[in-house]
């Protein structure tokens, strides 16, 4: 953690809705937001994208695969950048990289171009949640758990924006899904270039990778849960990429409601990850992470079996609730168990792990749907859920 960081935090008062604390937790909770906005909205423009661009399931899952895995591989070094040096550089540049991969994203007009925005996008995506999240512990410490869980179910309003934006415009065309998130992300990065009181600190630091992956893979601990978020990420990278194509082609649902459904994702994750964190806060986080696991895999598993539409649905809702309950209590775990000077580096170390091994569930889920139908794809989402769930309840003892 930075100097200018760790004085900023320490001599903050906590406030989780106004104060210095509560308007840059704002301003980066708004980039989060948009940031996942910007990214999930392809999700639901799936059919018109590979209608108009002439793709095939793998082909989209790929494109997705290739944005996870660029956002992967920028988490590290954003981290171990904004220990060393600060992390407001890589909060606006990472808001602004991302509102440029998302413009060439809406304007692409072939498939090679699609797939270098795919690269832009991850790019800034990847530098800036590392050192955003590092921020917001700079801030909170008492009030970590319930701060990150504001945080991330501010992320789930990404999804929301969404499916609205992509219901609004597939009728006309789906590239006018991605200017207003651009407009938006360009405010934010101005607003945290106001607001932050750290210095724009530039320059090259040495990256540490052994340091680093011996703090990761040297605890049991550590490495288990390193396990389980990997499941965890397979089942939400494919799962946002394919859920409105699994309901649709898969489960029959008109494609206004597979969008709601979509969108309904999130707002479940905007509901249920703040209280997430304070249990997670007061009865154990990997308790509380086992539990929304096991619960989000029978839930996507009865979406699966069933045939009856308002059963799909609410299954659907279990599902979310599950799914969007995890990341709070276990990323305030996460920063409990690494040192504050390197804290930054070690989550992004750890991010880069599991969400670039996970990157390539879509490409794999979208290959199996190309192959056997998505029911097929999302079996095997079931099972990596219930699988991290057992998981997690073996670390809570």
């Amino acid at each position: 953690m930075t100097e200018t960081a760790a004085g900023t935090g320490s001599a903050t008062e906590e406030t989780l809705l106004s104060g210095y604390s509560g308007r840059l937790l704002l301003a980066a909770s708004v980039g989060w937001s948009m940031v996942q906005g910007g990214r999930l909205v392809l999700s639901p423009l799936v059919p018109a994208v590979r209608a108009d661009l002439a793709l095939s399931n793998t082909q989209i899952g790929l494109v997705f695969t290739v944005m996870w895995g660029v956002y992967a591989v920028l988490q590290y070094p954003s981290g171990r950048f904004s220990d060393r040096l600060s992390r407001k550089p890589l909060v606006v540049g990472g808001l602004l990289i991302t509102a440029a991969g998302l413009s060439i994203l809406g304007a692409a007009p072939s498939y090679p171009v699609f797939l270098l925005a795919a690269v832009v996008t991850g790019f800034g995506a990847g530098l800036f949640p590392t050192a955003a999240r590092a921020l917001i512990s700079d801030l909170f410490v008492d009030k970590r758990g319930q701060a990150f869980g504001l945080h991330t179910g501010m992320g789930d309003t990404g999804g929301i924006i969404a499916a609205v934006l992509a219901t609004a415009v597939v009728a006309v065309t789906w590239r006018l899904a991605y200017p207003p998130v651009v407009v938006v992300l360009v405010l934010v990065a101005l607003a945290v270039h106001r607001w932050d009181r750290e210095p724009y600190t530039v320059g090259w630091v040495d990256l540490g990778v052994r340091e680093t992956l011996g703090r990761l893979f040297g605890d049991p601990t550590i490495r288990r849960l390193l396990v389980a978020y990997v499941l965890f990420s397979v089942t939400w990278q494919s799962a946002v990429a394919f859920l409105p194509s699994f309901l649709r082609f898969s489960k029959g649902l008109p494609p206004e409601v597979a969008n709601a459904s979509f969108g309904a994702l999130f707002v479940i994750g905007a509901l249920v990850k703040p209280p997430s964190g304070w249990f997670g806060d007061r009865y154990g986080r990997a308790r509380v992470a086992a539990v929304s696991m096991l619960g989000g895999g029978v839930g996507l598993a009865a979406a699966v079996a069933s045939g009856w539409r308002p059963a799909v649905v609410l299954a659907i809702a279990v599902f979310a609730v599950g799914l969007m309950a995890y990341p709070p209590v276990i990323q305030a775990a996460l920063m409990d168990a690494f040192p504050d000077e390197s804290m930054g580096g070690d989550l992004g170390g750890f991010r880069s792990v599991y969400i670039g091994v996970a990157s390539v569930g879509p490409t794999i889920v979208g290959a199996v749907a190309d192959q056997a139908g998505f029911e097929m794809g999302f079996v095997l989402l079931v099972v990596c859920m219930l699988l991290s769930g057992v998981l997690l309840a073996y670390v809570s003892r």
